[in-house]
């Protein structure tokens, strides 16, 4: 087994972002030299969910 150059505090820091973006975490992986942490659910956060971009949508300019 080869050493990452990732630090215990690089994937921690990985998988706080992910839950503070409201992401339920599945499982976490080191390959290749990347950190990829990998979704729990099978469907993807509603990506229209600020009331801003919701605002923008129905009030845009054609």
């Amino acid at each position: 087994m080869t050493r990452s150059g990732f630090r215990k505090i690089d994937v921690t820091r990985a998988v706080q972002a992910v839950r503070a973006g409201g992401i339920a975490i599945g499982r976490v992986e080191i390959e290749n030299g990347k950190i990829v942490v990998v979704s729990a659910s099978e469907t993807a956060p509603a990506a229209d969910t600020n009331p801003l971009d919701n605002w923008l949508k129905s009030n845009a300019r054609s």
